[in-house]
């Protein structure tokens, strides 16, 4: 590891990127993405390296959580293109009309205010065929 390496948690590199506007993930020697950020990878302690996501994902599974007083909001696992997956919603849909099998693209919500961090969020890309 370089000394910058040592400087910067893996989180706050991912933070960010995030604030950047790119969703980053890291990869382990062999190529495999990993998603959430670490210091080494998992199982064999390798080193990882940082790459951008394209923000293109499919939706893996999606629920509808119900607060008492408020709409209510999907809750969803999107496996991203490059093969990681992210928990997340997706936005600018009823909470119930996320399906298994949407295309949706990732853009960075969150983080203008002081010590808010931003946040990946998702926006359907195009209709699943359920065909």
């Amino acid at each position: 590891m370089t000394a910058e390496t040592l400087k910067t948690s893996p989180r706050a590199t991912y933070v960010e990127h995030l604030r950047k506007g790119e969703l980053g993930y890291q990869v382990d020697p062999d190529g495999k993405a990993v998603h959430f950020p670490r210091v080494v990878a998992p199982g064999s302690g390798a080193p990882l390296t940082w790459r951008m996501s394209q923000g293109l994902g499919t939706v893996y599974a999606t629920t509808a959580m119900h607060a008492r007083g408020s709409e209510p909001r999907n809750l969803v696992l999107v496996d991203m293109d490059e093969g990681f997956r992210v928990m997340s919603r997706v936005e600018g849909v009823d909470a119930q009309a996320v399906r298994i099998g949407q295309r949706v693209k990732f853009h960075a919500a969150g983080g203008e205010a002081e010590g808010d961090d931003p946040y990946p969020l998702f926006t359907l890309l195009e209709e699943a065929n359920h065909g």
